[in-house]
């Protein structure tokens, strides 16, 4: 007669099969996804009121090269360093900081964004240029040693971000002899180099998994060139005067990124909302380009296409990814709620408003702005409303992570 074996109970092995630790301290993305969200939900309506002179609060810098820095370097980085500690650990297989390590670097991010309300200047400086360099070399060390040597690019171009931000501070400072928005156009710069990296990769990934039957074949020479000329176009946008070189590497970049959304098959997304806003998102890469080229003719200011990069690009990939992303590793279906589109069409409502309205009607800035920052702080605070009680429990399915 055969004897059917049951398995044993293991207590030991129960135990370390379970989740350890805080749950907004299991993964990157946790504790950044709510912290950026949070503070971009709160600062973008103090800047309007500065702006607009309804409030003497002033932060440890001046404050429209705080709004800029903060909504890079303190908003962006934290969604940034968040995805990427949650993404490195997938790609190569290592763990990311977590538990204690994880919650002294959210502690250092979180202490610069403090002290960049109250000052000192000097320390805000010191907190502020801290966290760049440590994720860079956290990153770029487990890529190394797992030899995933693709993704090196990225802990290059988080290199370069943290010595944009660098010099930043030591241009306020006056230690460096260059306007101070030179380094924050090169921070928005390689942001938008991230962005056209990781996009390039998952946004058409997203669209075969949505679309069964659907392939859809990278051009080696189009993302090359596509990268390229992004990355000269912008170089030449941020370090040399106008020129007519520079609005025809702009355009000649704008082009190239046409052509490569027009190859994701935007149209298949349509009825899927947590994938659409990607593409959308990802289409105001090339309209960022396209204003900044008609800026280097002297046609239309520079604010326009920065916006269309910050607001349009960045604000719309970063909603889309921080609600595909906190879905998939809280072990949630990734589908969205009315409310969640809604806070997609605030951020692009936002995007409108703040690349256009003061090309067609300067007169409306003031409102404009109003509109602006409410729709966009509604986006995160929605956002917040749903997400945050998801980012600190553990997952649904029980898995770590």
């Amino acid at each position: 007669m055969k004897t059917e074996t049951l398995p044993i109970f293991d207590p030991k092995k129960s135990a370390a099969a379970q989740p350890k630790g805080w749950p907004v301290f299991r993964l990157g993305f946790r504790p950044f996804y709510i912290g950026g969200a949070f503070l971009t939900a709160l600062i973008v309506p103090l800047w309007v009121a500065m702006f607009l002179g309804l409030t003497s609060f002033t932060p440890a810098v001046s404050p429209l090269l705080w709004h800029a820095h903060e909504m890079l370097f303190g908003f962006a980085v934290a969604i940034i360093v968040g995805f990427l500690l949650t993404a490195v650990k997938a790609w190569t297989g290592l763990a990311t900081p977590r538990g204690a390590a994880l919650a002294a670097m959210a502690a250092l991010w979180s202490a610069a964004r403090i002290a960049a309300l109250t000052g000192p200047y000097a320390w805000y400086a010191v907190l502020d240029v801290a966290l760049l360099p440590l994720v860079a070399l956290v990153l770029i060390r487990l890529i190394l040693k797992s030899k995933n040597h693709r993704n090196l690019l990225l802990g290059l171009i988080l290199s370069l971000l943290a010595l944009a931000n660098l010099a930043f501070h030591l241009a306020v400072m006056g230690v460096l002899d260059v306007p101070a928005m030179t380094p924050l156009y090169a921070g928005l710069a390689l942001i938008v180099m991230i962005e056209t990296v990781i996009a390039g990769r998952v946004i058409p990934a997203f669209t075969m998994s949505a679309t069964p039957g659907l392939k859809l074949v990278a051009s080696v020479w189009l993302e090359r060139a596509t990268l390229a000329s992004t990355a000269l176009s912008l170089a030449l946008w941020v370090f040399l005067p106008p020129s007519m070189l520079g609005a025809f590497v702009l355009a000649t970049a704008a082009i190239l990124h046409v052509k490569r959304w027009l190859g994701w098959r935007t149209m298949l997304t349509r009825n899927r909302p947590i994938l659409w806003v990607l593409h959308v998102a990802y289409s105001w890469i090339p309209v960022g380009l396209a204003l900044l080229a008609l800026t280097q003719l002297g046609w239309v200011s520079a604010s326009a296409g920065v916006h269309a990069l910050g607001v349009g690009a960045t604000g719309g990939l970063i909603i889309g990814m921080l609600t595909r992303t906190a879905r998939g590793h809280t072990g949630r279906a990734l589908t969205v709620t009315p409310a969640e589109v809604m806070a997609y069409g605030l951020v692009f409502s936002a995007a409108v408003l703040r690349a256009f309205v003061l090309l067609v009607a300067p007169g409306w800035l003031a409102a404009s702005l109003v509109v602006a920052g409410g729709a966009w702080a509604a986006a995160f605070v929605i956002y917040l409303w749903i997400y945050t009680a998801w980012l600190v429990q553990t997952r649904t399915d029980g898995k770590d992570g």
